[in-house]
This record gives structure tokens, C-alpha cells and sequence, in this order.
């Protein structure tokens, strides 16, 4: 299948845009493009996991980052480091507010508990193995079972020495699986942080939007053992020795110049069809945002600014935040594009190319029937699911789950438990009890818990839980007060806020759970079962849908074959490498963006109020005009934030933007307004990727914070 791909490229590469996450195996097939751009290192380079730069990028497990040093210092996005920096912080030490700086090794502090890097050693095509044992007939629940049961196998044999993080990641919605190795380093400490009024800049408010002034970057560091394996926190680890790491450009970029993104972009769905594209924009985008939007008042008026209430739910808020506008964007987006008439006009073309062939037809028809019959069975409990999604947020009783699911699971091989439950996930389950005591607080959560057992009786009476019922009191019609009752008692008399008793129940037998007086626990078991019997539904729904949608990828591969149209696969948290130049937009009528920002621009957004409250210094230096050697000349001042045309979607965020020679020219950290679509589209005249521009990094560093410790530790290029 691989060749095919390649082939395909080959094929098209002339005629593709700036469009594009590409696997590194796929970078070579590239080659001319990227040297047309002018990209001046091997590009082979680029698909060689071991060689630099690859070596050099790194996932934090939601975020991209790379080494910029041999002492294993990390650079990625502020709002990456954010909860660590959350996490350490309190009304007396506020870091969010001050910044952090470590001018020292030992003065470095451990990050948020359960904080990683990854590094990626090797990526194997493990197709066969993943669908050994699976044919035409294989029911959806045993395709789903025999899936997952292969995957965990070849994650066990990868992972048997103890260092590394596997996983087994499909490609194509299914018609590929990779196995992907990483090593996984435990020990990480935060190193730097610029204060909030750098690091997030414009806030919310400017979240999506051009232009932007937004120093958006912070330091980690890895540690290991003093053999250079792997270990969990320990006074005797030693900085992590990478094999290469980044080099920092001073000279930074100009417009037009070539630059390359290299990270670990989350997810795209590029190829979902018509229905599944409407029912997310219509339907799925307005009520998540609705929910966001709802958690966000109930945790503002139930913590006051600055307290310890406030600073634990602060992470929660930036990420409630950010997806609520970002739906909201994406539905504006979506009502002023023609991405639907575009989408109906393929998925047309497909259909057609199909039935213009006996053959065709006979191969592929089947899987856009099922596929279709398959979706709408999906969408009729989207009320059901999206309210389940978000019960969530109320952090005491969903851990009372997580705890007797734990026990459950530990009743089991090792092999047969469901993943999240294994003995390799156990240390990171143990981090997220401890990490609850930071980031809770009963008023808060009570608050929450009451708001969705409020939205979770609107739903018919077909989707409601009897556990859930029962336990609450709710009938045909809530009495909210009753409710909010019972929510008080079962707080007041559980135990699972205490630390040491929370933490106590890891060990538990499912017997100590049956036996418990904890109403919490009493609820998670009634309510077990239950939620079983939708968890077996949602196997079955999804072995069907991993029998059909690989049959309809390879229709919609072959399609595009025939028009000469590059395929790549959707993005799914795995490296990928995407290409471009520093560029501006048009993004409507009578309106340019400019590619780069500015110093000055700074002064002129700036109000002294949150989120546009720049440092009194900073502003001071921005009028002395003390650019020091870091202005870029066309500019005539210090670039802040610049644009380019790379392909990138959530997950991008901390990824290198490297110039021609894979020096360290940006981090990548949101797009423009008109690129929010970029999940499901791409649009290459509007499209533009935002970096914080590398120069005003090392400004700040210079002549803000004083970390000259990190710009001596660094390889920084002129």
C-alpha cells in the first residue's frame, strides 16, 4: 500500500500547494519541492527518525517541542507549560503572574505530575499484524476485539524495556497501522516561562486573530538516571544528553523566505463525508461551544480572581476558552466558505466515478452504503454522548469511576485489560489522582455537577441512565433544589478530596468498593454496569466502522489518483513534517495582513488592563527602542509574531518552524481566523499558520528576564 502512496506523489507533486501533513517516509517523493522552496539540508534527512533534525523534535504528549541544547533543554509554547506552571503556583507565588526563571540547575522544578517527553526512535508498518485474524465476516465487536488485542501485543513486545511509550496508530481511517516507539522521559522540570502578560498576550482575546503580539514560549528540561535511561524524579537525575538539537537563529526569516514545520499535529478530517461535515458544523460545534461557555461562567462565579480556587481551575478556563471560540469560529468559518458545496461537489465526484465503473462499482459501492448507514446510527445518540463527554468536568465522581474501573480491570490478565488500565498506564493514573488536589475545589466542582445533571435531563427519556436516576432522584422533571442536595451530602460525606485516602483506593479490591459507605463509590459501582453495556455498544459501532471506512479511504485514494491529487493521511498525533514561506494573506476584500508584526505594535494594543497589560519594562525598552542585534531590517524593529502558509491544525502547538538549514526560527502556536477550518479543509490563499518569532524570544530572554544562563546554553546563529 505504501508504494501506492508514493507513486501518487510522484505523480502529483507538481501541482500541489502548501497543503499537507507528510509522514517523513513521504518527505524523499518530495524532494523537488522542497528544493524548488529552497530547503538547502538533505531531504532525506527529513525521513530519518535518527538523523537531525527529526531527533532534534519531540511530542510532550499534546504539544510539540524540540532540543535547542545537549543538556536536554525543551523549548515549546507557553500555554504547553501552562499547567505546569499552574500547577506550582499559589496566591503567595504566583508564577502565572511573575513568570519563572531558573537561573541555575538546581533551581529547576518538577513539572506538573505526569509531564513527558517523547522522542521517537522508530516507526514500523505493522499493517498485517494489526489486522491478523480479521476477515469479511468478523463481527464488529470481535473486529474491534482482535484489533485491539494484536495492537497490545506489539505494544508489549515493544515496550519490554521498560523506557519506551508505544502505540499502534492507524493511518488512512484504518487502511495502514504503524507501530511507533518512543522513549519516554519521566523526570521533567520547568525551566523558564516568561510572566502571563508575555507568555499570553491578547489572551482570549486575540485567540485566532491576526495581528498578533503574543510571546507564546517557555523551557522545560529532561532528566534520567545517571546510566541515561529513563527514570521517575530523583535529586541524583542528570540532564537527558540528546543526540542533536536545534540551533537558534538570530537572523531569523524574511518575507518569502522557505520554512518547514516539524511536530506532532493532533487530528484532521479532511476526508469525513457530507453528513459527518454537517452534523459537526450544524449541530456538534453550537452545543459544545454552548457547554464551554456554561462551565466557564459557573467556575468564574464560583472562584474570585487570584484565589486558590481560581488559580487550580486556570488551565481548565485556558482550555474551556480556547475551544469555545474556536467552535464558534469554526461555525462562522464554515457559514461564510463554500467548503460544503465544495465537499458535496467530491464526495459527488466520487460517487459518479464509482458508478461509472462495473468494476469500480463492485468494489467500492458497498462501503459508501455502509459507511452512510453507519453514520446515521452514530449521530441518532449525539445528545446521549456529548452530555456523558462532559460529566466529566465534575472531577469528584468521575474519579470514584476511574478508581473502581481500575479495580475491575486489575482482575484481569494484564493483556486483557482495556488500555488507560494496564500496568504500563498505572504510573501516569497515579499522577492524575495526586495532580487532583492542585486543580479542585469543591465549591467549584459541585457547581459544575449541578449544571450538567441539569443539561442531562433535557435528554429523551431513551438516553438516560437509571443508575444516574436513581441516585439523583430525577424523574420525568428535575427538581433542581432536591438535586443540588444530594450533591452536598455525597460531597460532605465522601472522602475521595483527601489526598492520602484518594490515593489509598488504588490499591483497593472491587470487594472494598462493594463495601464502601463513600456515596461517591456507591454510585460509581451501582453505575458500572451500565456504562458497560453502552462502552460494549460503542466497540461494535466502531468495528464496523473499522471494516468500512478503510474500503472507503481506498475509493477516495484511487479517486484522487485519477485526478492527480497528492494524498496524505489525516493528522493523528504522530510527526509529521508540513512546508511553506513566510507569507501574508487577503483574507476578505480590502484587507492584507502584513506577515510580520512588531515591538511597536505592542505599545499600540496596549491598555494596562488583562490581556493587554505588556510589562511597564517592556514598554519602556520598546521606547528606548533597545532592539539590541535582534531587528529585523525590512521591519526596522523586532518582529514578534510572523505568518506562513504551513499546513497545521491543534497539537502543532510548540512545533519548530525551521528555516532552509533547520535552524530554530519560530514556534508554532495558532493559526488566523480564516485557518480555524483547517481541521476539516484547506484553503491555500486564506490558510496561514502564527509563530512567535524566534528573535523576539531572545529579546525577551535578553532584555526582559536575564536568562542569560539559557542564551549561553543555547547555539544561537546569526
Amino acid at each position: 500500500m505504501r508504494q501506492l502512496f508514493v507513486l501518487l506523489l510522484i505523480a502529483a507533486t507538481s501541482s500541489f500547494a502548501d497543503e499537507g501533513m507528510w509522514q517523513p517516509h513521504q518527505l524523499p517523493a518530495l524532494s523537488s519541492r522542497l528544493q524548488q522552496l529552497g530547503l538547502e539540508i538533505d531531504p532525506e534527512n527529513l525521513s530519518s527518525l535518527d538523523k537531525f533534525p527529526m531527533n532534534a523534535v519531540v511530542s510532550l504528549g499534546g504539544c510539540s517541542a524540540s532540543f535547542v541544547s545537549p543538556q536536554g533543554l525543551v523549548v515549546t509554547n507557553h500555554h504547553c507549560v501552562y499547567g505546569s506552571i499552574q500547577y506550582n503556583s499559589s496566591p503567595q507565588n504566583n508564577l502565572l503572574v511573575d513568570g519563572f526563571l531558573a537561573k541555575q540547575i538546581d533551581e529547576e522544578i518538577p513539572a506538573a505530575p505526569g509531564t513527558r517527553v517523547y522522542v521517537t526512535e522508530q516507526v514500523t508498518d505493522v499493517t498485517a499484524r494489526t489486522l491478523a485474524g480479521v476477515d469479511e465476516s468478523t463481527s464488529g465487536i470481535d473486529r474491534y476485539k482482535l484489533i485491539e488485542a494484536n495492537r497490545k501485543a506489539l505494544i508489549a513486545e515493544c515496550e519490554v524495556s521498560g523506557n519506551h511509550r508505544c502505540g499502534v496508530s492507524s493511518f488512512h481511517q484504518g487502511l495502514e497501522y504503524f507501530l511507533i516507539k518512543r522513549l519516554e522521559i519521566r523526570d521533567i522540570r520547568l525551566v523558564y516561562a516568561p510572566a502571563t502578560s508575555i507568555g499570553k498576550y491578547g489572551g482570549d482575546i486575540d485567540n485566532w486573530q491576526w495581528p498578533r503580539h503574543t510571546g507564546d514560549f517557555g523551557f522545560y528540561r529532561a532528566y534520567v538516571d545517571a546510566d541515561g535511561r529513563p527514570a521517575e524524579f530523583s535529586e541524583d537525575n542528570v540532564p537527558y544528553r540528546s543526540d542533536s538539537f536545534l540551533q537558534v537563529s538570530a537572523k531569523g526569516v524574511q518575507e518569502g523566505d522557505f520554512v518547514m514545520g516539524v511536530g506532532y499535529p493532533g487530528g484532521t478530517n479532511r476526508y469525513r463525508t457530507v453528513g459527518e461535515v454537517e452534523n459537526q458544523f450544524t449541530w456538534f460545534y453550537p452545543e459544545a461551544r454552548r457547554f464551554r461557555e456554561d462551565l466557564i461562567s459557573i467556575i468564574n462565579d464560583n472562584s474570585a480572581p487570584g484565589s486558590q480556587a481560581r488559580i487550580a481551575y486556570q488551565s481548565t478556563l485556558a482550555g474551556l476558552n480556547n475551544y469555545a471560540k474556536n467552535y464558534q469560529s469554526m461555525v462562522e468559518s464554515y457559514q461564510h466558505s463554500d467548503f460544503i458545496d465544495r465537499r458535496r461537489q467530491s464526495e459527488t465526484g466520487l460517487r459518479d466515478w464509482i458508478e461509472s465503473d462495473n468494476n469500480r462499482s463492485r468494489q467500492y459501492a458497498p462501503a459508501v452504503r455502509q459507511l452512510q448507514s453507519l453514520i446515521e446510527t452514530d449521530q441518532a445518540a449525539r445528545e446521549r454522548d456529548l452530555v456523558r463527554s462532559y460529566l466529566s468536568y465534575a472531577t469528584l465522581p468521575s474519579t470514584a469511576q476511574r478508581l473502581y474501573r481500575l479495580a475491575v480491570e486489575k482482575q484481569k490478565p494484564d493483556a486483557e485489560r482495556e488500555p488507560g488500565y494496564q500496568q504500563r498506564d498505572l504510573t501516569r493514573f497515579r499522577q492524575s489522582m495526586q495532580a487532583i488536589s492542585r486543580r479542585y475545589d469543591e465549591t467549584v466542582d459541585k457547581a459544575i455537577l449541578s449544571y450538567l445533571l441539569g443539561r442531562y435531563a433535557e435528554l429523551p427519556e431513551q438516553y438516560r441512565s437509571q443508575a444516574l436516576d436513581s441516585f439523583y432522584q430525577i424523574g420525568t422533571q428535575i427538581d433542581q433544589g432536591q438535586v443540588d442536595q444530594i450533591i452536598q451530602d455525597s460531597y460532605a460525606q465522601s472522602s475521595l478530596n483527601d489526598d492520602d485516602v484518594r490515593l489509598a483506593w488504588l490499591d483497593k479490591s472491587v470487594e472494598d468498593f462493594h463495601n464502601s459507605d463513600d456515596p461517591l463509590i456507591q454510585y460509581a459501582v451501582a453505575s458500572h454496569e451500565e456504562r458497560m453495556v453502552l462502552e460494549q455498544a460503542d466497540k461494535e459501532l466502531s468495528g464496523q466502522f473499522q471494516r468500512w471506512r478503510p474500503q472507503y479511504m481506498e475509493a477516495v485514494i484511487d479517486y484522487n489518483r485519477s485526478l492527480g491529487r497528492p494524498i496524505y493521511a489525516d493528522a493523528n498525533s504522530s510527526l509529521r513534517v508540513t512546508i511553506g514561506q513566510v507569507q501574508g494573506n487577503r483574507p476578505k476584500d480590502g484587507l492584507v495582513n502584513q506577515p510580520f508584526t512588531s515591538l511597536e505594535g505592542i505599545l499600540g494594543k496596549d491598555t494596562g488592563v488583562d490581556p493587554f497589560n505588556a510589562p511597564s519594562r517592556q514598554l519602556d525598552l520598546i521606547r528606548a527602542k533597545q532592539y539590541g542585534h535582534y531587528a529585523l531590517p525590512s521591519l526596522g524593529t523586532v518582529p514578534v509574531n510572523f505568518l506562513a502558509t504551513l499546513d497545521i491544525t491543534g497539537g502543532n502547538s510548540g512545533t519548530a518552524t525551521m528555516n532552509s538549514k533547520a535552524q530554530l526560527v519560530g514556534l508554532l502556536f495558532d493559526g488566523v481566523y480564516e485557518s480555524i477550518i483547517g481541521d476539516w479543509d484547506f484553503d491555500e490563499q486564506k490558510n496561514r499558520a502564527i509563530s512567535v518569532d524566534a528573535r523576539y524570544m531572545l529579546w525577551v530572554m535578553e532584555y526582559m528576564d536575564g536568562a542569560t544562563n539559557l542564551l549561553e546554553e543555547m547555539t544561537i546563529v546569526d
